[in-house]
């Protein structure tokens, strides 16, 4: 039983793994060299991240592969028709980055309202000879608190952003074409538990009522959820963060947009061209950015491990 750990595993869930007599090549491979090396070594699963796509060449190419787990939520970097057509069962693992991502949602909403992110290059440069210029440019930033946030997609994690949204005192709207109402529940205050009930609206009301908006949605197709009519119907002054995929924001219309100023921020965690985001994204100076960490803190990692193995035992029957 080998195992393909491509894009990283825990030291944890690996000795679990090894425990159980699974030997776990966990050296990065390159894409184009995939095929070669699953079938040399007879991998029958592997796991991955957003950094590996797994797609119908190789599926249909590599006949030894049984299991594949995605460490995230998404399974958009897999072809899951032809895994289903090759009879390779596919799994990720939706709950254990969530917390890790809505956390840096808050991060980047908190540090890019309050200009952090522009303060954070200039004081370095010259902060000793233009400290006042910097802090009055920065002085004209505003509270979160009150102003309204705009979740689209309202799964594990848009739920995870709502509870720190409303942990700030934000006012939170929310678009999500399979939920009419949900109940959000902050269980993580000592002995109490609060609830939220949160009503969606439609999309054009998400995008004229809020402050800021964030996006929490898979990619479906090439055509980007966020273009020029979406940020036509956005409030002046909006501030927008995507922490999901790449692409679902037209990254050209993106940068008209803040050279205008109908949009004063954005925050962006992943990118169209991942791992050659466009150079003028990361040139501006109206952008918050990180190179696609949502899920990338030590407790997911954990967390992640976690479900892998559970995933891996309940697969090869090993609880029975």
């Amino acid at each position: 039983m080998i195992i393909l750990a491509n894009d990283g595993i825990s030291q944890n869930s690996k000795k679990e793994l090894i425990d159980l007599n699974f030997k776990i090549f966990d050296t990065k491979i390159d894409q184009s060299e995939l095929i070669r090396y699953i079938n040399k070594n007879h991998i029958e699963i592997i796991l991955v991240r957003s950094a590996t796509t797994i797609n119908s060449e190789i599926l249909n190419n590599c006949k030894s592969i049984k299991l594949i787990g995605r460490a995230g939520v998404g399974l958009d970097n897999i072809d899951l028709i032809s895994a289903k057509k090759n009879n390779v069962r596919v799994f990720n693992t939706p709950n254990a980055s969530s917390i890790s991502v809505a956390e840096l949602v808050i991060s980047h909403l908190l540090s890019a309202n309050r200009d952090l992110h522009i303060t954070n290059r200039t004081m370095p440069l010259n902060g000793d000879t233009k400290f006042k210029e910097i802090k009055s440019h920065s002085s004209k930033c505003s509270e979160v608190m009150f102003k309204t946030l705009g979740i689209i997609g309202l799964g594990r994690i848009g739920q995870e952003v709502a509870k720190r949204a409303f942990s700030l005192g934000m006012n939170v709207v929310a678009f999500d074409k399979n939920i009419e109402k949900i109940k959000i529940q902050l269980d993580y205050i000592k002995n109490q538990n609060i609830f939220f009930d949160l009503i969606t609206s439609s999309l054009d009301d998400v995008l004229k009522e809020s402050d800021f908006i964030t996006l929490h949605i898979p990619k479906i197709n090439d055509k980007p959820f966020i273009g020029r009519d979406e940020f036509d119907i956005m409030k002046k002054g909006v501030g927008i963060i995507n922490t999901s995929r790449g692409g679902l924001i037209d990254e050209s219309e993106l940068i008209k947009f803040l050279n205008n100023k109908k949009v004063s921020f954005a925050a962006l965690d992943v990118f169209e061209n991942e791992p050659t985001p466009n150079i003028q994204l990361l040139m501006h100076d109206k952008i918050s950015l990180s190179p696609h960490i949502g899920g990338s803190t030590v407790e997911a990692q954990e967390r992640i491990g976690d479900e892998i193995v559970k995933e891996i035992k309940s697969f090869y029957k090993f609880n029975e």
